[in-house]
């Protein structure tokens, strides 16, 4: 009843959020709008990390078209980029009716925007919907890969598709024209904080085979989660910035990070003391490429870093938190 309540109170048009920044376009930094559409949310619904689903609300079409006009209020001629977040898959047409999605295409297309960023499972990626989204505008299809390791994938995220499903996906996307962003989670549930940085790295090479931009994204605590259950006995920590440096170290080819909740309990973190240095160093690597950022970060708590990997592995599978 309570979540019932909530989601009356909700004004259905208005998005969740709307913000502006700085994303990577064709190797250089450019203006981009971020949007997120309160829609259903996402039909499938069973990642064990993901809080996303109590964003859903049932919004119509006409909430979904006034979302996205309330959201081109911020939007200028800087915005060279926009990305469209549903919490789910845009082209998911529970989700994003099909005519709806139609008039942001076209909205979008007519403001000049240089690019379009979405994200949609796999199942959704179809020939027609890719080419409708084509034909209109320049669209960086994101999947949420998360591991390139099915038994990964399934066991301690539980997505719900395999390697196959994501690499079809993009063979898809690319036969039409368009662009591929994958994302990779560092440090799923039930993975030591080694074997989580070694699966990261290994997804992030095999993925670059089949997309042209890779997202590291670092797992955080979200509320009403399986992983929050698994934080709140002691049995999870969010990933060592540190093992985010790694990551980004080794990875080839183009690779952003936003280390949403740097530096609090529930996302990534080192000590406290060195959180904000390395947080900012990350984010100007994803507008920069430039590894070199990394180089001067030092901490005490390196160590401490290096000797917990080193422990967990003698720990048969019980976490040092």
């Amino acid at each position: 009843m309570a979540k019932m309540a909530k989601q009356r109170d909700l004004d259905l048009s208005r998005p969740v959020a709307v913000w502006k920044s700085q994303d990577l376009l064709d190797d250089e930094p450019a203006g981009s709008l971020t949007v997120i559409l309160r829609t259903r949310g996402c039909r499938y619904n069973r990642c064990l990390m993901c809080g996303y689903a109590s964003e859903g609300a049932p919004a119509t079409e006409e909430n979904l078209l006034a979302q996205f006009e309330r959201a081109m209020q911020k939007f200028s001629s800087q915005d060279q980029m926009v990305k469209i977040y549903t919490s789910g898959s845009f082209l998911d047409p529970a989700e994003v009716p099909p005519q709806v999605r139609e008039k942001i295409l076209r909205a979008l297309q007519e403001r000049g925007v240089r690019r379009l960023v979405i994200e949609s499972r796999p199942e959704y990626i179809v020939p027609s919907a890719v080419t409708e989204c084509l034909s209109n505008i320049d669209t960086e299809f994101a999947i949420g890969l998360e591991s390139s390791n099915d038994l990964v994938r399934e066991k301690a995220i539980r997505k719900g598709f395999s390697w196959q499903d994501f690499v079809q996906a993009s063979k898809t996307v690319h036969d039409l024209g368009g662009r591929i962003k994958a994302y990779i989670l560092l440090k799923p549930p039930h993975l030591s904080e080694k074997e989580a940085v070694q699966d990261a790295v290994s997804s992030a090479r095999m993925a670059a085979n089949y997309a042209e931009i890779l997202s590291l994204n670092l797992c955080n605590v979200q509320r009403g989660t399986y992983v929050e259950r698994l934080w709140e006995r002691g049995e999870f920590r969010p990933p060592w910035l540190w093992s985010a440096l790694e990551v980004l170290k080794s990875a080839p080819g183009t690779i952003v990070c936003d280390p949403v909740g740097a530096g609090s309990r529930r996302g990534p973190h080192n000590c406290g003391r060195c959180d904000a240095a390395v947080a900012d160093a990350i984010r100007k690597h994803a507008l920069s490429q430039d590894r070199n950022l990394f180089e001067e970060l030092e901490c005490d708590c390196q160590v401490t870093w290096r000797k917990l990997q080193d422990l967990e592995e003698r720990t048969f599978g019980s976490p040092i938190v």
